[in-house]
């Protein structure tokens, strides 16, 4: 017998069974003070799935983690739910969301431009522009524009996310342990109506082990050895500064346990 086969079918199991799992809604605590990380999401759940790095600095650094929804999908049936859903998502997680327009109209320039003035980010996420699925090609060139427009005096660390696209060219890989991943899981099963139609909050796992097989050679250098980690988040990161970007960070893998080295990384692009 193939001595793979129960380990294969352990996974598919665990997976089956997780499907029964409800969510579990809690509120916690929000920092309201601390430097701001503020993640522009196309969609609500997009700020669940590439959360792992906002998380980290939330949990083991004190940031505020603010959100920002672009927008609430194309199904304007559903955008009043999702706004529900996004609200339980981020409650769980212990992040603040700003909603920008009372309707659920996608954003413009000039709203992300309010947003950028009023917040003052000191860390910006945003989707990279090959991340493949339309909305997030478009959010990364609206807050771009955005940036553009802010003027030389507007300075903040940007970190590109992927997930419908990979990037070519990511410069850090982030470790998560699994209690870090098992959180992100339940925040994303909390886009209730959304992991009812695909529940790809059961694969967020299984993405993160890719990641670190991509991220092992992308980041750590091609023919490298892996490292110990078993889920990761890439990332692609750089400063905005003078109205462009500079490349600032050289290629790192930060280990979920080591928060000296992911302090030093937040002081090294603030």
């Amino acid at each position: 017998m193939n001595p793979y086969l129960s380990f294969v079918n352990k996974i598919k199991q665990d997976q089956e069974a997780a499907r029964t799992i409800a969510p579990d809604a809690r509120v916690r605590n929000a920092a309201d003070s601390g430097d701001v990380v503020l993640l522009f999401s196309p969609h609500p759940d997009d700020e669940c799935i590439t959360g792992l790095l906002p998380f980290r600095l939330m949990t083991q650094l004190g940031c505020r983690v603010v959100n920002v929804p672009v927008t609430f999908g194309s199904e304007t049936d559903r955008r009043a739910g999702r706004m529900n859903e996004l609200k339980n998502a981020c409650d769980y997680l212990g992040w603040s969301i700003h909603r920008v327009r009372p309707d659920f109209q996608p954003l413009e320039v000039s709203d992300v431009v309010r947003v950028l003035d009023q917040v003052q980010p000191e860390i910006l996420f945003m989707p990279h522009s090959g991340d493949w699925n339309t909305r997030h090609v478009e959010v990364h060139f609206l807050v771009l524009e955005a940036l553009k427009c802010m003027g030389d005096s507007f300075s903040c660390t940007v970190v590109e996310t992927e997930f419908w696209g990979a990037m070519d060219d990511p410069n850090l890989m982030v470790e998560g342990r699994p209690e870090m991943v098992a959180e992100l899981v339940a925040a994303t099963a909390l886009h209730e109506g959304e992991v009812a139609r695909n529940p790809y909050h059961l694969m967020l796992p299984a993405w993160m082990q890719d990641n670190v097989r991509r991220g092992s050679e992308l980041v750590g250098g091609q023919g490298t050895g892996a490292p110990a980690f078993t889920f990761a988040t890439l990332y692609r990161v750089r400063k905005w500064n003078h109205g462009k970007f500079f490349q600032t960070l050289e290629n790192i893998q930060v280990p979920a346990a080591d928060r000296p080295e992911l302090e030093q990384w937040k002081w090294k692009l603030l």
